[in-house]
């Protein structure tokens, strides 16, 4: 099972969007097997897939030691390749109690229950907050890649050394973590989309080929509790996402 931790300092940069379509396309158009994993006590990505609630055990209680991993996965009705470990708020108060917690081992409680799980599984993504907390460091010791979605605006570098800082000391713990790539989503042909695009791929990080459009279609799929790819197939950002899929494969 190949882990993938997507991640970013910033909100609103497609995250959830992102790990949604790329664990549908996996799934659906590849035959794999995908376990999704909501890192984010909002819950968004719990919602997409209809798992979200408080009646079912969730990452919170893997964290803090209440559950093991088999009992908290739950399948999407939808999509019979495809489960999801949910979260919600409770996931604050479990961050709190792992960081108190000393007689455990606190970065690696993620990685050890995936252990448990991951002849089941091709794939799992982790669906990460915009935030450094004791769970996210659990994802990133638990991950083999990294991938961050970028929004070209004003503020769309700002966090990304601190974040790199955080996946090479997760290196200390694990030292087979890569960093993927940047994935540049809501792109749009304008002037501070293309330059802001261009500057990326001449930093030293790793940079996609491919970019996700921008489209209305995104924001109207999450009222629906659908992935883009199942409410707007022919959109062009289903369309990036599908390449975006492939060209990560490929490379």
């Amino acid at each position: 099972m190949k882990t993938i931790a997507v991640i970013n300092m910033k909100g609103g940069c497609a995250k959830t969007t992102t790990v949604v379509n790329m664990g549908y396309i996996l799934s659906k158009e590849y035959s794999k097997k995908v376990l999704l994993i909501d890192n984010d006590k909002q819950g968004n990505l719990s919602k997409t897939c209809g798992v979200w609630g408080y009646d079912n055990p969730s990452l919170a209680d893997i964290l803090a030691g209440q559950e093991e991993i088999g009992r908290v996965i739950q399948p999407v009705e939808k999509m019979p390749d495809m489960a999801v470990i949910p979260a919600n708020m409770h996931l604050l108060t479990a961050n709190l109690a792992v960081i108190k917690d000393e007689e455990r081992e606190q970065a690696t409680i993620l990685s050890n229950e995936l252990e448990k799980v991951k002849e089941g599984f091709d794939y799992c993504i982790i669906d990460c907050p915009p935030d450094i907390n004791i769970s996210v460091i659990n994802a990133l010791v638990a991950a083999d890649e990294v991938i961050i979605p970028v929004k070209i605006d004003g503020y769309a570098f700002d966090g990304m050394d601190e974040l790199e800082e955080q996946i090479n000391n997760a290196k200390e713990l694990n030292p087979k973590l890569k960093f993927k790539g940047c994935l540049v989503t809501m792109y749009y042909n304008s002037d501070v989309c293309i330059q802001g695009e261009t500057w990326l791929q001449n930093q030293h990080y790793p940079v996609f080929k491919t970019h996700i459009r921008r489209t209305e279609k995104a924001d109207e799929a999450t009222f629906t509790d659908e992935s883009l790819i199942e409410y707007s197939p022919r959109s062009g950002a289903a369309r990036d996402y599908k390449t975006f899929v492939k060209e990560y494969l490929e490379g």
